[in-house]
């Protein structure tokens, strides 16, 4: 009979860390030294914790006082602790040390390629160095349960089926980075096949990459890093080494533990930013900061097995994000999102797919236009509704009315009309029509679209159409960010939440949540702070007013106000003298200045008539 003590459960044992601190799935990553992601995969039964960090789990675990975490290694795990703590090489990057590790890498090939060119280099050579760094920290899984990493390395090799996926020596970055030999192949010839230089075998590791994982194809493979012009290379090798010099500093590991939630989104809206900054011109897209999109996860409370649509998803933070809650919220559940996005920008699409495949997620992707030819559709041709819908759509962008005059998905004329000019309200429009019955939807949006038109003599497009939205008792709530917090613009922002069935308790209101002043200075944006993130999306979902942050609004307060959406025209802050956006001011104005106009005449009436007497 055995003596073995049985195995540890460590989603439960995570668990009930957590409860014993009283700690967030993101703090107690931090007391780990491991991101976020890798402890609500821990949490969830998605990978199961290496050596290492199983030894600081249960020092954590008996510093917490739970019961049953016994250890041979107490001794070692708790130094390990102390270790994690006071920071090493390998603990989760911040964003700043992987945009200063990007920035390093494009600035060695600087001269080299336009500016705005340097993200097609930069963007697969990070996501290679991903796939080799996960390669590494599975073949070491595999060494713990065999004995050793050459026992490890043999049995990967004859069963690929172990490995999220396969890479072969020569594309395993220690080989790249000229850190460990790889006897090339010889012809039939008897010539060695070794590449000429690092170009020629980045472009051949990625390649064999592909071939040993087909679904890979078209992600990673997207760039010739040996490409030619005129006899000249489109980057010079030398440079190429320096970036792989830089990508090699062990500061910068990209493993399991090692990178935060949609680091490489991150990344993608750094180099477009820096890039846009060096030319003088706008990047042209929107990136949503990473604790805007657990904002809106929170608020939305996604529940295992919905289905969750983003329709302009970039990188597809969004949805990564409301995975990522979905199982904090229900970490016992094996039941996945269903998840789907639809993109237009090429290399906007190829990052999705990155990022799907780094977070160990299905998210079924395609490219496209929406507005004009949406790809998620019913086989009869409809839209594909879904639970959730996401989205943070280009702010502002030109509509054009007569192109959707004759809608063949009739998203508008039903939906309280066309607009014009802007289409905000057009991209709302479209997400109502990708909202199923009990759909509920958080779009981000320019402050604007709350409030243009209202107060206006003159009819608006936009204002009517808000208006619809309003007597039809969709819009459950509209939140103000701070401002500064985008990287290519400094306007704060809004998240409009739509909802299809709301429950009886708001009926008939808005819940409007000025978050203005929930921000911290950082260098270049503003960020929210982590700590924030929860207790905003709890005051939301409870809904009750709450001074100078949030106010609750009847649907007869709103068109008393010409259907004035703005937080900030309904929630006043202590300490501020700016509480009303210019259109209220505007508004009040005229108001004012009416009043004062039958003021005169009564009083010019009572100055006649004692005339007369």
């Amino acid at each position: 009979m055995s003596n073995m003590p049985p195995p540890i459960d460590f989603p439960a044992l995570l668990r009930t860390i957590r409860s014993a601190l009283d700690l967030t799935q993101e703090q107690l990553a931090e007391r780990l030294g491991v991101s976020f992601a890798t402890v609500n995969r821990w949490e969830g039964g998605g990978n199961k914790p290496q050596r290492a960090a199983q030894e600081t789990i249960l020092a954590l675990a008996r510093e917490a006082g739970v019961e049953g975490a016994e250890s041979p290694s107490a001794a070692d795990a708790a130094a390990q602790v102390t270790r994690r703590r006071t920071g090493r090489a390998a603990a989760a990057p911040t964003t700043k040390p992987m945009e200063q590790m990007l920035w390093d890498a494009a600035c060695s090939i600087r001269g080299e390629k336009e500016a705005a060119k340097f993200k097609d280099y930069l963007l697969p050579l990070l996501f290679l160095k991903r796939l080799s760094d996960v390669f590494d920290d599975e073949i070491e899984r595999l060494a713990e349960e065999y004995g050793d990493r050459a026992t490890a390395l043999e049995i990967a090799e004859s069963d690929h089926s172990l490995l999220r996926f396969y890479l072969p020596p020569e594309a395993r970055w220690t080989v790249i980075s000229g850190r460990e030999p790889f006897d090339w192949p010889r012809d039939v010839q008897g010539r060695s096949t070794a590449p000429r230089d690092i170009g020629e075998h980045l472009t051949r590791a990625v390649r064999a990459v592909v071939k040993h994982n087909p679904s890979l194809s078209g992600v990673i493979d997207v760039v010739d890093f040996a490409a030619e012009r005129n006899g000249e290379r489109d980057i010079n090798p030398a440079k190429l080494r320096g970036v792989v010099e830089t990508f090699s500093d062990p500061r910068y590991r990209l493993g399991l533990a090692d990178v935060q939630p949609d680091f490489l989104g991150r990344a993608y809206e750094y180099l477009l930013r820096k890039f846009a900054e060096g030319s003088g011109q706008s990047a042209g897209e929107f990136f949503t900061p990473t604790e805007v999109g657990f904002l809106m996860a929170h608020i939305l409370r996604p529940k295992p097995g919905e289905t969750c649509h983003d329709y302009a998803c970039g990188s597809a933070g969004l949805l990564i994000k409301l995975q990522l809650v979905a199982r904090e919220l229900d970490p016992t559940s094996r039941v996945p999102l269903k998840l789907s996005g639809q993109e237009l920008q090429a290399e906007s699409y190829a990052v999705a797919q990155m990022n799907a495949i780094i977070h160990d997620m299905e998210v079924e992707l395609a490219r496209g236009d929406t507005m004009i030819n949406p790809k998620f559709r019913n086989a009869d041709g409809s839209i594909r509704q879904h639970d959730i819908v996401v989205a943070n759509p280009m702010w502002n962008q030109s509509f054009a009315p007569d192109i959707f005059a004759h809608d063949p998905f009739d998203r508008f004329r039903t939906a309280g009309g066309i607009t014009s000019g802007k289409g905000d309200w057009a991209w709302l429009q479209h997400t109502l029509a990708c909202m199923n019955d009990h759909g509920r939807a958080a779009v981000v949006l320019d402050t604007g679209a709350v409030t243009r038109g209202s107060g206006s003599k003159n009819e608006d497009k936009e204002r009517t159409i808000r208006k619809w939205f309003v007597e039809q008792d969709l819009i459950d709530g509209v939140i103000l960010l701070p401002e500064n917090l985008f990287y290519n613009t400094t306007a704060a922002g809004v998240i409009v939440v739509l909802n299809k069935r709301k429950p009886a308790a708001r009926k008939g209101k808005i819940v409007l949540l000025n978050a203005s002043r929930h921000f911290q200075k950082g260098k270049p944006k503003n960020y929210l702070p982590e700590e924030d993130i929860r207790p905003l999306a709890a005051m939301y979902l409870k809904g009750e007013s709450v001074e100078g942050e949030l106010a609750v609004i009847t649907t007869e307060q709103a068109r008393e106000a010409d259907y004035n959406l703005s937080p900030s025209r309904w929630v006043g802050q202590n300490g501020d003298p700016t509480v009303a956006d210019i259109p209220s001011l505007i508004a009040k104005l005229r108001a004012l200045a009416s009043e004062q106009h039958k003021s005169d005449d009564r009083i010019l009436k009572l100055l006649g008539s004692l005339a007369k007497w």
